[in-house]
């Protein structure tokens, strides 16, 4: 669990809800205890998607994955019990003592929905069964906006509802984190045909090799780029509501944008 939590990345989803709380209070800091359940339940998803009986890679942020390092019994463990702990998190002291009972149930139906079934599970399942297959469009974003974009979703609106967001805040940052989460994963698409292993952390190609639906094999590479700047335009204005305590939305948003791993 230590091995595969503290292994590095971009942290991007805890940066995200730092960042929704910040444009709402101008005070990221009680995004934190939800930043980090997220990040524990986007850690065992990826113990679980690089399983041989998932995409089967053997390298995530430039180590040996989980199941290579440990076994793939130890690395499904360890997957089942960062979702596990990161809700036991959210009920504790450190937690409980700080916020609002209705905020900590909205917040913990957030996540619990952006992981399940409905969302990220939901994704999963697509991007298994539609491998070697066709897919058209609204197909493709239905299996992003699930796989990726719903864990994305929730880190924002978690930090908006830790901050103490209106509803018209929250309908302002949920529109901003359904374009950076499905530009995140078209992001990642280009980076599978463009990138190199030494710089994403992980193999390239892996997703032509698996005959899996990308946004460049469905509407191109150049149209691919196309939409990607697009989100991220789109993106930015919604944070216009916020002014300048809206700044570090919009950093995330052009990173998401333009990165290289």
């Amino acid at each position: 669990m230590r091995y595969s939590f503290f292994a590095g990345g971009k942290r991007i989803r805890p940066a995200l809800a730092f960042a929704a709380a910040e444009a709402i209070s101008g005070d990221g800091s009680t995004s934190i205890p939800f930043g980090v359940a997220i990040e524990m339940v986007h850690t065992y998803s990826l113990i679980h998607d690089d399983l041989p009986s998932m995409d089967d890679d053997d390298l995530r942020r430039g180590k040996p994955t989980c199941h290579v390092k440990f076994g793939e019994a130890i690395a499904i463990l360890a997957g089942d019990a960062l979702l596990a702990d990161a809700f036991a998190m959210l009920t504790g002291e450190w937690v409980t003592g700080r916020f609002p009972a209705d905020i900590i149930v909205k917040c913990i139906k957030e996540i619990s929905l952006a992981a399940g079934g409905a969302g990220m599970v939901a994704g999963q399942a697509v991007d298994i069964l539609s491998e070697g297959k066709t897919l058209d469009l609204p197909a493709l974003e239905f299996l992003h906006t699930h796989k990726t974009g719903a864990l994305i979703r929730a880190s924002v609106l978690t930090g908006g509802l830790s901050a103490g967001a209106t509803g018209k805040e929250l309908n302002a940052l949920e529109r901003y984190a359904d374009r950076v989460g499905l530009a995140f994963q078209i992001a990642d698409d280009i980076l599978d045909v463009e990138g190199d292993t030494e710089t994403l952390g992980k193999p390239v190609g892996s997703d032509e090799g698996l005959s899996k639906a990308t946004y460049p094999s469905v509407v191109g590479l150049g149209e691919a780029k196309r939409r990607l700047a697009e989100l991220i335009e789109e993106a930015n204005e919604f944070t216009a509501l916020f002014g300048e305590r809206g700044e570090p939305l919009r950093q995330i948003a052009t990173f998401v944008g333009s990165r290289n791993n």
